[in-house]
């Protein structure tokens, strides 16, 4: 039962660096790279690898190509499209159903994170805050009751972090990003859950347009077609 423990604890260690090393370039995208380089380069056996890839090409991140090996993948404009259209249909019922449920420990870690946010965008400090985000969100996407549902989404959120995309200090402070989730507690704690969803509509709209249009503008290339056309749809019925 230890040596399962242990190689399932080797297993999450080597997905995370890999995860890591894409996300901040090391491994570079559009390059191949074969299982065995990989492994010699993380000091471990290329079982581990394999399978730590096997879930990154899950999530989108790499693809396996036949004798060759891994290709590192770069998320498109209209991958970001995707993710935030996938979000909004997913996350904004979640935050409704989320708001109908006791509050009981998980408003207290949502208000805990909400805080570690504040705490981070007064330091600045941009990767402690998002963090802190990504946990908020996958509070809210648990306490809906949808364990899939909230794995499955915080999946997408690797995609915009393979694009290397953040909205800080180009479109929008920290600051700005820590109000929309004010909002969003501020609603949950109301209970009322109408209101909190369309909370969370409005956080994930104003972020995916932010982020489809700076990237394209950065880029040069041009706007994807955005199926925003939900949004003129109730949150929830």
């Amino acid at each position: 039962m230890r040596q399962i423990g242990n190689d399932a604890k080797l297993a999450g260690k080597i997905l995370g660096e890999l995860k890591t090393a894409i996300v901040n370039g090391e491994l570079v995208a559009g390059s191949l790279y074969s299982v065995h380089d990989l492994a010699d380069r993380l000091g471990v056996s290329r079982t581990p690898v394999r399978e730590a890839l096997i879930q990154l090409a899950e999530r989108g991140m790499v693809r396996f190509e036949r004798n060759r090996g891994v290709r590192i993948l770069q998320t498109s404009l209209h991958d970001l499209e995707e993710v935030f259209a996938i979000r909004l249909l997913l996350e904004v019922p979640a935050t409704y159903r989320a708001a109908t449920q006791p509050a009981t420990a998980w408003l207290t870690d949502l208000r805990a994170q909400l805080a570690a946010m504040r705490a981070a965008a007064d330091e600045h400090d941009e990767a402690t805050f998002m963090a802190a985000d990504r946990r908020f969100h996958a509070i809210i996407n648990e306490a809906s009751g949808n364990a899939r549902l909230a794995r499955y989404i915080d999946s997408l959120r690797d995609m915009v972090l393979l694009r290397g995309t953040s909205t800080v200090d180009t479109s929008r402070s920290l600051g700005d990003i820590l109000a929309e989730h004010d909002e969003i507690v501020a609603r949950l704690e109301d209970g009322d859950p109408r209101a909190a969803a369309e909370a969370m509509r409005a956080h994930l709209l104003h972020t995916g347009r932010l982020l489809i249009g700076q990237e394209a503008a950065a880029s040069g290339d041009a706007l994807p077609p955005v199926s925003w056309e939900w949004t003129a749809y109730p949150a929830v019925d």
